[in-house]
């Protein structure tokens, strides 16, 4: 149980960091399978390629990141109405930090799951005007398959992952509660938040070395 609650969080990390992921193809062009399909490929052929060291894999998945997600977005969402009342160094701040912990966090531990993954969508369903929605799963040797839904939204320049449900829990959603509730424990200041990430990247960035002991 504790293995397979790892790799949805795991899976769902990695998936944020793909969601806005331009496509070349005009709006129209698109297909919401083909792009469900390409973006998930990329996605775990990034993340389990053999023969990377940690650096270099942790190079990678930030390149990722920083060119294909609309990180300040997602900040924008995460934090919700305390991004309103943070200051333009806060806000900062909290998007590099945000950076960093996804980095440090999915780039060593997603490779642990190795390439025996198996990605397969199915449905589309249509819903409200702008929204489309794709279920797909995620298969493993000798494991229950993951099941997702992928929100995608038709913009200028084409489809967008607006978010992602792994098992019926919306990835945008999980973030925006965790982070209220620490800044709630720490009497609604984005600073107790931002104290809360350094602290937490200091641990991820300390784990290779501890793990070498």
């Amino acid at each position: 149980m504790m293995l397979r609650r790892t790799f949805l969080a795991a899976l769902t990390g990695l998936m944020l960091c793909l969601g806005h992921s331009p496509s070349s193809a005009s709006a129209a062009e698109q297909d919401p399978k083909v792009f469900v399909t390409d973006l998930a490929a990329k996605a775990m052929e990034t993340m389990t390629a053999k023969g990377l060291s940690d650096h270099d894999r942790a190079m990678r998945f930030r390149s990722l990141f920083t060119t294909e997600v609309d990180v300040h977005e997602i900040a924008k969402f995460v934090l919700g109405r305390y991004w309103r009342a943070a200051s333009p160094e806060q806000q900062q701040e909290f998007l590099k930090r945000f950076e960093d912990i996804v980095v440090l966090t999915w780039s060593t531990r997603f490779k642990d799951y190795g390439g025996d993954l198996r990605h397969t969508v199915g449905a589309v369903a249509q819903e409200g005007e702008r929204d489309i929605v794709v279920a797909s799963k995620v298969e493993r040797q000798n494991q229950p398959p993951i099941a997702l839904q992928w929100r995608l939204r038709q913009g200028e320049t084409g489809l967008r992952v607006v978010d992602l449900f792994v098992e019926g829990s919306s990835m945008s959603i999980t973030y925006r509660s965790e982070y209220a509730s620490v800044i709630q424990s720490n009497g609604g200041k984005v600073d107790g938040l931002l104290a809360a990430m350094r602290t937490k990247i200091a641990q991820l960035k300390a784990e290779p070395a501890n793990k070498g002991n």
